[in-house]
């Protein structure tokens, strides 16, 4: 039988359930935090780590990553990308279907279950994938945070763009439906539009506003229907928020991108088609409703959408190269930077990428630092500014849209079930996360 890991975190600045900072301890014991006090103490052996000066988060979950294992690991695979993860202060992710093969039956979610198991450093969740075809299975699969559809922004079989038959999928059953929400059909009548042209920056004007608010009237016209929880992914448009400001049922939930928030048009002068995804880059207008929105609680949480693609693919020319950037390396630190520079609080910053996930997608005893939660935590640094840099990322991929930018808030350490996975530079690759459960 073996004895009961302890770790106690002395002297961090902890964000409480309330919002509130305490200077203090954390105790955790198998996976759980068992006290949280201004000073503990304990006579079980047990590892410490000193935080004085230093900032203790509830781990980041991030609900929307694409880490290509199986079928196109040559992008990402999910051990480089749980490196990345630990990295980051990421502890859990919810990752897509869009692998080879596609994860649309209770099979495929298997292998990734298994492939995660022996392979992920931080928990992990997957989505079911919708396809035209597989109702049935959508209603069994588990476990899974909920159904992704592809309304747009073409994805072979995974697209469902006829009305028809996303009813039919909102019709049936009462588990969470994530949407990709872009109109494909005028994105195909503006490509045909804009073929000749081959500047990345053509992206955001083919794949426009009005393709975005579309598809998101649609799926919110279903969910109202047949009052089904749903949830939008990746808003990018002032329009979508201004909808959902006045519109938005309470089981309705949607999420915005760092880089929906931080980078706009202007990035693709700079960087190219590194500044390529789906949904597109918007206007500056648009990063300031979206924030606005973020701050009102009519966004509900952060997403990274980390979707990686090798620098020989994105090298290609418009519109061959890919779309998607990676991001779980960095959300965090940029999220804190946007704090400190007035955007929001530290503590909005920890509800929107810890606790309001764990609650929108019914997950058990994460998102706070308080006894009976999950050991998942992330010592940040509010002190030290480090410019992101090409060479020090864990991602396969190699390369960062944020490249340059001066950040404050980088994770020191990251603790996963109670284990340290990442220490000041460090890796523990020993340590494995568990699978997440769903409510």
């Amino acid at each position: 039988m073996s004895s009961s890991k302890s770790l106690l975190i002395r002297r961090a600045r902890i964000i409480l359930p309330n919002g509130e900072f305490m200077v203090g301890d954390v105790l955790t014991r198998d996976r759980q935090i068992v006290e949280v006090a201004p000073e503990v103490s304990t006579q079980t052996p047990t590892t410490e780590i000193d935080a004085a000066g230093l900032t203790l988060l509830p781990g980041v979950i991030d609900p929307q990553v694409h880490f290509r294992e199986p079928g196109l690991e040559h992008k990402e695979d999910l051990f480089t990308a749980s490196c990345a993860c630990a990295k980051g202060g990421v502890t859990s992710f919810l990752e897509m279907p869009n692998t080879r093969p596609l994860t649309t039956n209770q099979q495929t979610l298997d292998d990734k279950l298994q492939r995660a198991s022996t392979k992920c450093l931080v928990n992990y969740g997957f989505f079911i994938g919708a396809t035209a075809e597989n109702l049935p299975d959508l209603l069994t699969v588990k476990p899974t945070p909920g159904i992704k559809i592809f309304m747009g922004s073409m994805h072979g079989q995974l697209l469902v763009d006829q009305e028809a038959a996303l009813e039919a999928i909102f019709a049936q059953g009462n588990r969470l439906i994530a949407v990709h929400a872009e109109d494909q059909a005028r994105i195909n009548q503006r490509r045909q539009k804009f073929a000749s042209i081959h500047d990345p920056a053509i992206h955001s004007q083919i794949q426009d506003n009005q393709a975005a608010l579309l598809a998101t009237k649609l799926a919110l016209k279903l969910s109202k229907k047949y009052q089904r929880r749903l949830h939008i992914l990746h808003m990018s448009t002032a329009e979508e928020a201004d909808l959902l400001r006045q519109d938005k049922p309470s089981w309705v939930t949607a999420e915005v991108t760092p880089q929906h928030l931080l980078l706009n048009t202007s990035a693709y002068e700079k960087i190219g088609t590194l500044a390529q995804m789906n949904p597109p880059l918007r206007s500056p207008h648009d990063n300031q409703v979206l924030w606005q929105a973020l701050r009102d609680g009519v966004i509900d949480f952060i997403a990274t959408d980390h979707a990686p693609h090798t620098l020989a693919e994105k090298a290609q020319e418009y519109p061959n190269s890919p779309s998607g950037m990676p991001g779980v390396e960095t959300s965090l630190a940029l999220m804190l930077t946007a704090a400190i520079e007035g955007q929001c609080t530290i503590a909005q910053v920890a509800h929107w990428m810890s606790k309001a996930v764990a609650v929108a997608y019914g997950i058990p005893n994460k998102g706070a630092i308080a006894p009976g939660y999950d050991a998942d935590l992330v010592l940040v640094d509010l002190n030290t500014y480090r410019p992101v840099r090409r060479e020090e990322l864990l991602t396969k991929s190699g390369w960062s849209p944020f490249e340059g930018w001066n950040l404050t808030g980088w994770a020191v350490t990251t603790i996963v079930g109670g284990e340290i996975v990442y220490d000041k530079g460090k890796l523990n690759t020993q340590v494995r996360g568990q699978v997440l459960t769903f409510l």
